[in-house]
């Protein structure tokens, strides 16, 4: 039996513990089928303090892989599968991959990023559904099935790192307390347990998570498997339909759920038919962060679904940092809430001393509990982040008010937030400039109603080349090639020069002012 799941498995065996658009799997299923896997790739090589690659949708699978790890003392690596092959297999190459673990839907994507990347430590290849196999790749069922469900012996503390793209160009692992290799899992158990008031949950209570975004963002993952390890049945939604999303909530009583701005908005704007047929008395909790939200659709949600709606402020790397109810947020629009009772939060200005209540700068933030981050294989990056005195940053900028409310207004590092999801220009920018009729490329955010900011690029074309639909075109199938979907721009403009300081510092600001000029918000 697992540890981490032992209590609930003896009081509600059967039971459902995940339900996932392939079927529904029971806690004694969930436990043994976790003491299997762990077995399975500790016969197949794997040894503590390796890196297990999972790219997994929505589906049990990556609950059973989160937990194998949580025991096998390995590192849990959830791939975002809206990438290409060659932003793979950078990540595969950066981990130092052991083991890899993949859905049939992005089998294709994952053997060519093998073919790309040096993966010397590399010992399994893990797939599940039932298309046929790629050279070289078991087929995960048939893994677990013939492994031993014995009990584990002295099983070894493991955890997630996930990938977030980064200023360099290249996505970058975040290493966090969630991360540490050894000693009990039991940890990780203590730790959901800790979270659970902030999430929702109360062990114990009959709880029913719903997650509708994809697990390999860390805030999904969060709500999903502490959730989970705190005795709450899961319902996983593989692709968000706001439609599908009012059915499972009505068809399995869902009582606790994490959206982001955009979802919401989706949900908002179905027929009027659709919502008038929701019942939602079940729920007890949307949480929401990840994105700004409008104040305007704010007001909208608990309108309709009434004082549940919760909204964090956190991050990757951070965790959670500040939390607001409706009712706060009702007296206090537009705040994301006071920081929870284990983090500190300072505004600090250019020369690093403390602001007074009022006045706008950088968000710093310090876990009492002495919790702290890095990016793996990164120190500038890391060291960038961080100051004296357990310090970290999101890049934000805000202000704390009178009575320690925060509200952010800006955002200092060069990011974009499209429908929840981290955007770093750089990578977009290096691409770009690839291309044969791009001289210079800034990418930036512009103002997008649903999802919160699209990506848009300023370009000099080279000596030769002119502006065109067909030039166009073009260059959005270059990008489609070489990034995923979501960071391909929407839309360009042309300059004969972009403003460089004498320095060869690009001036984002100058062309990213007047797209945001006259609007309520500056991100």
């Amino acid at each position: 039996m697992t540890a981490l799941l032992a209590e609930i498995v003896a009081a509600r065996g059967e039971e459902p513990a995940v339900i996932d658009e392939r079927g529904t799997t029971s806690w004694n299923q969930l436990d043994q089928r976790v003491t299997q896997l762990v077995h399975a790739l500790e016969g197949r090589g794997l040894r503590v303090g390796d890196t297990v690659v999972a790219m997994l949708g929505n589906q049990v699978e990556l609950i059973e892989a989160t937990l194998a790890c949580a025991h096998g003392g390995w590192l849990l690596v959830p791939l975002n599968w809206h990438w290409v092959a060659r932003e793979v297999a950078y990540v595969l190459a950066d981990a130092n991959t052991a083991a890899v673990i993949v859905d049939e839907r992005w089998a294709d994507v994952m053997t060519q990023a093998l073919v790309e990347a040096e993966t010397p430590q590399l010992r399994c290849r893990l797939l599940t559904g039932d298309a046929s196999l790629p050279s070289g790749f078991e087929r995960y069922d048939d893994a677990v099935a013939s492994a031993s469900d014995e009990e584990l012996i002295d099983p070894q503390r493991g955890g997630p790192m996930f990938y977030t793209s980064g200023t360099t160009g290249w996505p970058k692992g975040v290493r966090s307390a969630l991360s540490a290799i050894g000693g009990p899992p039991e940890v990780l158990l203590l730790i959901a347990h800790t979270m659970a008031p902030t999430i929702g949950v109360v062990p114990g209570d009959r709880i029913v998570q719903l997650v509708c975004g994809p697990l390999y963002h860390s805030a999904q993952w969060a709500f999903g498997l502490f959730a989970l390890c705190c005795g709450a049945t899961v319902v996983l939604q593989h692709r968000f339909d706001p439609a599908e999303v009012l059915q499972l909530i009505d068809q399995h009583e869902v009582t606790n759920i994490h959206l982001v701005p955009t979802q919401m908005i989706r949900m908002l704007e179905l027929p009027d038919d659709v919502r008038d047929g929701f019942d939602g008395s079940s729920l007890v909790q949307i949480i929401h962060g990840a994105a700004p939200c409008s104040p305007s659709v704010k007001r909208r949600m608990i309108d309709w679904v009434g004082p549940v709606v919760t909204e964090y402020y956190g991050g990757t790397e951070g965790g959670f940092i500040t939390l607001i109810s409706s009712d706060e947020w009702l007296a206090k629009p537009g705040s994301v809430g006071r920081p929870l009772t284990v983090v500190e939060v300072l505004i600090l200005g250019a020369d690093g001393k403390p602001l007074d209540p009022g006045e706008t700068g950088e968000v710093w933030f310090r876990n009492l509990l002495g919790s702290d981050f890095e990016y793996h294989n990164a120190p500038e990056k890391t060291a960038n982040a961080h100051r004296s005195g357990g310090l970290g940053t999101l890049g934000d900028v805000g202000f704390l008010d009178g009575d320690g409310y925060l509200f952010l207004s800006d955002r200092k590092i060069d990011m974009i937030v499209s429908g929840g999801v981290n955007i770093y220009p750089a990578e977009i920018e290096a691409v770009l400039t690839d291309h044969r009729a791009v001289a210079d490329a800034a990418v930036f955010g512009v103002p997008d109603e649903e999802m919160g900011e699209a990506v848009h690029a300023a370009l000099t074309l080279r000596h030769g080349h002119v502006w065109s639909d067909a030039l166009g075109s073009d260059l959005g199938s270059f990008c489609r090639q070489r990034l995923a979907g979501y960071k391909v721009p929407r839309t360009f403009e042309v300059h004969d020069d972009l403003p460089r300081s004498e320095a060869g510092k690009l001036s984002k600001r100058t062309l990213r002012d007047p797209w945001w000029e006259g609007r309520d918000r500056a991100i």
